[in-house]
């Protein structure tokens, strides 16, 4: 009987992967026959797990989603990295999820063997992140679902939306997808009044209800969401602004940057043109200088002159 029902578990715990497991290779795993699977499934449906079975070349059994949900069997790796994830998770900019990750990971560790529970609390102890150099903003978890809800949906959005400067106005968009970068979401949407894709983020945004009609889906700006909106937020932030001619192929400049820190447009085979920006002169001055390859700047006039003392500044350091 122990045998029997350490063989119903270790079977349990294969049917809870996403996939369709065939008969012979679950019974390869469990070191049984085939008869011997088929009666350990109808046994598991006894229990009140929904198997579902299919047939032909392709098919096999996985569990189905049922009206419950039933225990997790997780490996020791999968138990240590929800644990991990759960930790991350109360600690997070989604309000309303301390408290609820937090009751989660006390059950988790609560069951888990001596071994993992040691080294799980050990990640606790001395894996410290840095904390933020300013305050995130807290966004709803049910604002969350709400935006994605209307994603998956292909239904329009209306909202309020409040600026960087505090005003407020009314929006009417197709929500597209919703991206989180550090500790901020954003929701990008396809504006129907201005006839174009915009960012905005969630922590500013109230929808409106009824949501709208449905609409025919679009493909992702620039065909990465997560690309489109590093570039857009960053390019918000940005004080000064600068398109600078690289001597360099776009190929080999494009690994060297990534879209929060501008965009490369092709010349020619062997130069290209960044479009970048800082939050300070300085700042761009370096990420200039760290980009490895020649180039030519020709405005802003701000710019060329905070290039020229740096150049004299860099000379003047190596005169004996």
């Amino acid at each position: 009987m122990l045998e029997t029902s350490a063989r119903l578990l270790r079977l349990l715990s294969l049917l809870q992967t996403p996939r369709e497991w065939p008969g012979t290779e679950l019974a390869e795993r469990l070191g049984v026959s085939g008869r011997t699977v088929r009666n350990d499934i109808e046994r598991l449906r006894t229990l009140g797990y929904p198997v579902d079975a299919s047939r032909g070349s392709t098919g096999g059994y996985r569990l189905a989603a049922g009206s419950a949900m039933p225990p997790l069997l997780l490996e020791d790796d999968e138990a240590v990295a929800v644990a991990v994830a759960l930790r991350n998770v109360s600690g997070s900019a989604l309000a309303g999820t301390e408290e609820t990750a937090g009751r989660a990971l006390a059950k988790l560790e609560q069951v888990l063997p001596s071994r993992l529970r040691r080294r799980v609390r050990a990640l606790q102890q001395y894996a410290v992140p840095v904390p933020a150099d300013r305050p995130a903003p807290h966004t709803d978890t049910e604002l969350l679902m709400t935006l994605t809800a209307a994603c998956r949906d292909h239904e329009r959005l209306r909202m309020e939306y409040r600026d960087h400067a505090g005003a407020t106005a009314r929006r009417l968009v197709e929500p597209q997808r919703v991206v989180n970068w550090g500790r901020r979401w954003y929701l990008v949407a396809w504006d129907v009044d201005r006839d174009d894709w915009r960012t905005f983020r969630v922590d500013r945004l109230t929808p409106l209800l009824p949501a709208g009609p449905r609409f025919a889906p679009r493909r992702d700006p620039e065909g990465d969401a997560a690309a489109y909106v590093a570039g857009k937020a960053s390019a918000a932030a940005w004080r000064h602004r600068a398109r600078v001619t690289v001597h360099a192929p776009a190929r080999a400049v494009l690994e060297r940057i990534n879209p929060a820190v501008g965009t490369v447009e092709p010349v020619d085979a062997d130069t290209c043109v960044l479009d970048t920006g800082a939050d300070s002169l300085d700042s761009l001055g370096v990420h200039l200088g760290m980009l490895g390859f020649d180039f030519t700047v020709t405005g802003p006039p701000e710019l060329v002159r905070h290039l020229e003392e740096l150049a004299g500044r860099y000379a003047r350091s190596t005169r004996a």
